[in-house]
């Protein structure tokens, strides 16, 4: 059994998940919201959530299980499977991720009618370059995928008209936003909001200068206008106990209001201070003013024993929590005796 010692807290300081769950992303489908995270080189990879409130998680699968989805032992650490994006549209959920280490080609596209899985084969976006891709839909239905950039020349984030069934993109990429100036533009993310879009991304590296940035237009494909209040998130030269936050997913609730997850660190003891932990998954609100986005520390409590689980082994199959860098967790253990 595992225990974190102490009541409920803040989901401001507290993670709403522990442990090694960063780059989280995240959509709501009417009345529940879904979770995915990062998985690197474990397998099986990306954990997927389920909750009704934002704070209180289930996992409820994981979305790459089998060998043509992602191949357990073949990337070193911190490769593989790199940041997700989760979405829904007309009674499908998406999920494209890249796999750094796949010949067939970096970013992915899996498909779904129930989050829990099974997940589709991925269809593989051999066209495009980088790392970080995003799901959107114009008005029209195409769907944009923007993504960081690993040109030559550039550091940024592309755009490119994508046919997710035939892994097509439908015309060349073009770049829409190379940030404000800070380091590693990466991470976005494109939402609609009444009639503005709005380009989130991460910027200055997934470490103490971490910050969320923020662009609009008045089109999904640009041009872009950066907010006045760049960085809109970041706790960078500040005593905050969560640090190297950024990577933030938006989403609305039913209710209207916006909130927001994001990768944090809590690290501990003197300068440069550890975080044993790891890129853990957090929650904040959102306000508006002039049609801007502000993050709010987040007032809800995550539950007491959130982060408590406890395993007997006694029955068949090992919990969804358990993955492995090399071999997947079923290959090499079980939970209960043959018999």
């Amino acid at each position: 059994m595992l225990s974190e010692i102490g009541g409920s807290a803040h989901a401001a300081t507290a993670p709403i998940l522990s442990g090694m769950y960063p780059d989280p992303s995240v959509c709501r489908v009417g009345e529940n919201y879904f979770l995915a995270n990062s998985s690197f080189e474990y397998s099986p990879g990306v954990p997927i959530w389920h909750s009704r409130d934002l704070v209180s998680w289930r996992q409820i699968g994981n979305a790459l299980t089998r060998e043509d989805q992602f191949r357990a032992g073949r990337s070193p650490s911190s490769r593989g499977i790199y940041a997700a994006t989760l979405r829904y549209r007309d009674g499908r959920f998406w999920l494209i991720t890249t796999n750094i280490d796949d010949a067939r080609g970096g970013h992915q596209v899996y498909h779904a009618t129930d989050p829990a899985g099974p997940w589709s084969a991925p269809v593989c976006l051999t066209e495009l370059d980088g790392i970080d891709p995003d799901l959107a839909w114009d008005d029209e239905g195409t769907c944009l995928v923007s993504y960081c950039s690993w040109s030559e020349d550039e550091i940024g984030i592309r755009q490119a008209a994508v046919d997710l069934e035939r892994g097509r993109a439908l015309e060349q990429p073009r770049w829409i936003w190379h940030g404000t100036g800070l380091a590693h533009p990466e991470g976005p993310h494109l939402y609609r909001r009444d009639d503005w879009w709005y380009l989130v991304i991460a910027e200055g590296g997934t470490d103490r200068g971490h910050v969320a940035s923020v662009a609009r237009s008045r089109r999904p494909r640009g041009p872009f206008e950066a907010a006045a209040h760049n960085p809109v998130f970041t706790h960078r030269s500040t005593a905050h106990p969560v640090q190297n936050v950024g990577h933030a997913d938006l989403v609305e609730r039913p209710d209207g209001t916006w909130a927001a997850v994001y990768l944090g660190t809590r690290p501990r003891g003197r300068s440069p201070r550890f975080h044993v932990n790891g890129r853990e998954t957090f929650l904040a609100n959102l306000s508006w003013a002039e049609d801007w986005p502000h993050f709010e520390p987040a007032n809800l409590r995550v539950p007491t024993g959130q982060r408590d689980f406890e395993d007997d082994f006694s029955a068949p199959g090992l919990h969804l929590r358990w993955v492995s860098p090399g071999e997947r967790p079923d290959r090499f253990a079980r939970s209960a005796p043959e018999g």
